[in-house]
């Protein structure tokens, strides 16, 4: 565990910093506040102004991460190679305990305080690289096409229960629109592949994910984001906690015995793409297809079997990557 001199808390507004700098000295601890604009230059000015006399290694900065709102720190903050730790909001908002009221200032105290009290979990962060960042604006587009698209399609129930005369008026309005997003969609799939095919690095990782049963584009795209190409978690057990798939018991005292079960707090998004996945290498995969059967007959409740698939197209995500080679279906060697 490192200790640092200076613990800089951060609380991120759109156009605004709160920043509390908290030093232990003598046994005790100061806190000193100040509020700057939310861009590089004015972050710039800070660092160089207020903490430019203190050696850069003893500082440790702490932010929630907040999304594009966090990005100017912490560009700032990778740029000029500065510890900066990005810790999620409910995590910091949990270990506060009780609180009464709330402001910008008092949040940046408590972040601070956070990172203090919590410097023996402290891992650097760091910001995704150019193509990440890409991928990843372009999946959410994808996202918000495929939602419009939903919506627009849904016009056509009206086609059943209302007369002909009556419907013409939206049908070729809603047949515009609807081969527009078709082809927006069709744009940001290939930019997102374009752009995986021009990075060396994320072509290797997407092609091995791919070779695996039921992976497809989208959640080999989607993996690679949330991983920052498989650099931001050490194995598929962290990956599965964060994904909501990993099991955990619900016990306490001799009353309380509930059976395990995944938590709540979870990246949604890619829950979802798992299940999806895991329902297509179930039919499709020999290997988890006889698993799959095997546990059911055993008794098990389906959703359970098919949470185990998810796990396990995890392992093999991480299995492939870390060997470098893409899946081998064992399955055909058999006799």
């Amino acid at each position: 565990m490192k200790n640092f001199d200076y613990y800089i808390g951060i609380d991120v507004s759109k156009l605004t910093l709160d920043v509390t700098i908290l030093c232990e000295c003598e046994n005790t601890t100061k806190t000193v506040h100040y509020k700057i604009e939310n861009s590089e230059k004015s972050i710039a000015q800070f660092v160089r102004n207020k903490l430019g006399k203190y050696d850069s290694e003893q500082l440790l900065f702490c932010f929630e991460d907040t999304g594009i709102y966090s990005m100017p720190i912490a560009y700032y903050l990778s740029n000029h190679q500065m510890a900066y730790w990005q810790v999620s909001a409910v995590e910091i908002k949990r270990s506060k305990g009780i609180a009464r009221g709330k402001d910008d200032r008092t949040d940046s105290k408590e972040i601070a305080f956070y990172a203090f009290t919590h410097r023996h979990k402290f891992r650097p962060s760091r910001i995704s690289t150019e193509s990440i960042q890409q991928l990843r604006l372009l999946f959410t587009e994808r996202e918000k096409v495929l939602k419009s698209l939903a919506a627009l399609e849904k016009t056509a129930e009206n086609k059943d229960f209302i007369s002909k005369d009556v419907f013409k008026v939206v049908a070729s309005v809603n047949r515009t629109l609807l081969k527009q997003l078709k082809k927006s969609l069709k744009i940001i799939e290939e930019k997102i592949l374009s752009i995986i095919d021009s990075d060396e690095k994320l072509n290797r990782r997407y092609k091995l994910l791919t070779s695996i049963p039921g992976i497809g584009m989208q959640t080999a795209v989607y993996l690679m984001i949330v991983t920052k190409g498989f650099d931001s978690f050490d194995n598929w057990r962290q990956l599965a906690c964060y994904a909501g798939v990993a099991p955990f018991p619900y016990q306490s005292g001799t009353s309380i015995r509930g059976r395990n079960k995944v938590h709540h707090l979870a990246d949604k998004k890619l829950k979802s793409l798992l299940n999806m996945c895991a329902i297509c290498a179930v039919r499709h995969d020999r290997e988890l297809k006889a698993y799959y059967e095997r546990k059911v007959k055993d008794g098990k409740s389906k959703m359970l079997v098919i949470n185990n698939v998810r796990a396990k197209l995890l392992a093999r995500a991480f299995a492939v990557i870390n060997r470098g080679t893409p899946f081998v279906n064992t399955c055909k060697f058999a006799a």
